[in-house]
């Protein structure tokens, strides 16, 4: 009916700037409400282009000349909606046939330019001396967080998200201290996150990958200045670790991965197929398609700083279950990657048991991977539950684990004593043996025995253990009370042994905190317990053997232990060096030379081992990033072939035949 009126909602996104591609050439700008007549013969169909920012404007026609009335579609849907507001900005264009519909999923154009990220270098540890200023300020922060007893939710999807189920977070020095009330997940926060992975994936595994890498790189700058007190001390007091284990592990380790992985990313990006005349061959390392479950243990900060991360820096998105008894750290390595501008949903932090949460991830369809650390049995049940679901899966699950470890120090006759005697204290001592590659097992050529005896039980006797804030103080607390178990009836089963005693250490205090004395354990019995499983504490056990039985003795070192994950072997003789590297291949991927067996950096020896200690992807590497992407073969052929006949079916000149 002419003449009847109504208001026209115009999208407040178009402007005169974008090239109107619409029937007609109609350029629609912001408007206030408008009169129109209805029931009118033409329209004028909005095209798809998403446009830039509004004038202010009136509705006006492109084509003054047209005399007819036109009609406007009314209330139309955003043509894009973004699922992560915070990600980088991205200009988007749209083909020009699509129509306008809700989510409609467009890729950013790629930046004109061949990025080079910074060049990585390691991050320089620093000595906390007397008077220094990082002294002070570790000292400042360590004061302010124990004096504050914090809740920790969950984050999900960018949000945080609280149950009402909480678990206790302690000191393990000083057991009686809560610093945080951790909520705790179940099956329905695991689908959540998953849910709220899948819809972060649809854009972040389309990001740029310099845009991805930049958030990470100002992760560690971040990290490297004002979140270093942080980072350092929620790692002492939730994780029991003295400030110099702290530095090298929830500071400098963690900078180095988040640096590293770039460099490593670019590399595998630049493995490229050759391309014959006519012809352009590529490798496109596309993300898994799912996500990936990453559960970290308590050990490490940098373990629970990586594996998410790294899974996530190649375009996936994370369900992240960190170790309870490392909830404190993670819950600031949450906050840290959110200052970075990670964008919600990439990983999705869930506390809770393992069994909970590991049994909902590992249920869904959309499982692409596991980034593990942790003990080999759990490792195993793992394996085995994804075996069984296998047929229910997408796609088949990456595996990737580092699991546990006994390894060992071995000294030829030629060894230097005091080297090994320092390799052993500290190799076996430093952060309370809680390493996965720390020392567990010696192997003493009888000529060096006496003087190796005496030079431990000295230096052993003289390590002090207590709170870690006393920076006087070499060791802490072991992780719990569990560990604390294990650890005396190790002891006590050495004690009861007739061919094995206690050398120096033994006690067991729990009174304050969960405390265990370095312990040096010798044996006569080649195949004793405590040279075979591993304890992950304070307990280290000495094998002594004829000195002439050097051969016989790698060869006990590679049979015994199921496990292959770091070993180390002292001698001034090369050739002994050389038999020792070859007989003990696979008993070790970590393996040193007048060494100990701990300290592995990234970038200078990427970490893992086989057998029993896991997948062997070397944390620290390329060869660990490969793992979470799926490569696309792209083959363009620029002219192609018109006519399906080859050459040799055309007849012969001379007119002859070859039938």
């Amino acid at each position: 009916m002419t003449g009847e009126r109504c208001e026209l909602a115009v999208r407040d996104r178009l402007s005169r700037r974008d090239a109107p591609q619409r029937f007609r050439h109609i350029a629609l700008e912001v408007a206030r409400s408008v009169e129109v007549e209805l029931h009118v013969p033409e329209i004028a169909r909005p095209g798809s282009e998403v446009a830039s920012k509004p004038n202010g404007e009136r509705v006006r026609l492109a084509d003054p000349g047209h005399t007819g009335p036109w009609e406007l579609v009314v209330q139309e849907p955003l043509a894009l909606e973004p699922h992560l507001p915070h990600a980088p900005a991205v200009h988007f264009v749209a083909h020009v046939s699509w129509s306008h519909c809700r989510n409609r999923r467009i890729n950013g154009v790629s930046a004109p330019g061949i990025f080079h990220p910074p060049k990585p270098v390691n991050e320089p540890a620093k000595d906390y001396a007397p008077g220094s200023p990082e002294r002070e300020e570790l000292r400042r922060r360590l004061d302010q967080m124990q004096n504050e007893r914090i809740e920790v939710p969950l984050v999900i999807g960018g949000e945080d998200v609280t149950t009402g189920r909480t678990a206790e977070v302690v000191m393990p020095h000083r057991k009686s201290h809560v610093l945080a009330d951790v909520h705790q997940g179940g099956a329905p926060e695991v689908e959540r996150a998953i849910e709220a992975a899948g819809e972060a994936w649809e854009d972040w595994s389309r990001m740029p990958w310099e845009e991805r890498a930049a958030i990470f790189l100002r992760a560690a700058e971040l990290l490297a200045g004002p979140w270093r007190s942080t980072l350092n001390a929620s790692t002492m007091l939730g994780q029991s670790k003295t400030a110099h284990q702290a530095e090298i592990d929830a500071a400098c380790e963690v900078i180095d991965f988040y640096r590293f992985n770039v460099e490593f990313m670019t590399r595998i990006y630049e493995e490229q197929p050759i391309s014959s005349q006519g012809v352009w061959n590529r490798l496109e390392y596309r993300p898994l398609e799912g996500f990936v479950l990453a559960v970290s243990p308590f050990n490490f900060t940098a373990i629970g700083a990586n594996l998410p991360a790294s899974a996530a820096l190649m375009g996936n998105t994370v369900l992240w279950k960190p170790a309870g008894t490392a909830s404190y750290s993670a819950h600031f390595l949450m906050g840290l990657l959110q200052e970075a501008g990670l964008p919600p949903g990439v990983i999705n932090l869930v506390y809770g048991s393992g069994a909970t949460i590991g049994d909902a991830a590992l249920a869904s369809p959309q499982l692409a991977g596991v980034h593990f650390t942790g003990s080999t049995d759990v490792f195993n049940s793992m394996w085995h539950t994804i075996g069984v679901n296998v047929g229910s899966y997408r796609n088949y699950p990456r595996i990737v684990g580092e699991t546990g470890g006994k390894d060992f120090i071995v000294a030829h006759p030629s060894a230097d004593v005091e080297a090994v005697a320092t390799a052993i204290v500290r190799g076996s001592f430093e952060y309370q043996g809680q390493k996965c590659s720390a020392a567990s097992r010696v192997y003493a050529p009888a000529n060096l025995w006496p003087e190796l005896r005496e030079r431990l039980a000295d230096q052993v006797a003289q390590i002090k253990m207590g709170d870690v804030a006393d920076f006087e103080n070499f060791m802490g607390a072991v992780i719990d009370a569990k560990s604390l178990q294990t650890q005396s009836e190790a002891i006590e089963e050495a004690r009861a042994h007739k061919e094995t005693e206690v050398l120096v250490g033994g006690g067991v205090d729990d009174k304050e905190g969960f405390f265990v004395e370095p312990t040096v354990i010798e044996t006569r019995d080649p195949d004793f317990r405590l040279l075979r499983d591993e304890l992950f504490g304070p307990v280290v056990t000495a094998y002594v053997y004829p000195e002439s039985k050097w051969s016989d003795t790698l060869e006990l070192v590679d049979r015994t232990a199921p496990y292959g994950l770091t070993g180390a072997v002292f001698a001034d003789d090369r050739n002994a060096v050389v038999e020792a590297k070859d007989a003990l291949r696979y008993a070790a991927g970590n393996f040193y030379v007048n060494d100990k067996p701990t300290g592995a950096v990234v970038g200078q020896q990427p970490f893992g081992g086989g057998r029993a200690s896991g997948t062997n992807d070397k944390a620290g590497s390329m060869w660990n990033l490969i793992r979470w992407v799926s490569p696309r073969t792209i083959k363009e052929t620029f002219v192609p072939p018109t006519d399906y006949r080859y050459p040799f079916m055309a007849p012969d000149t001379d007119g002859t035949s070859t039938r």
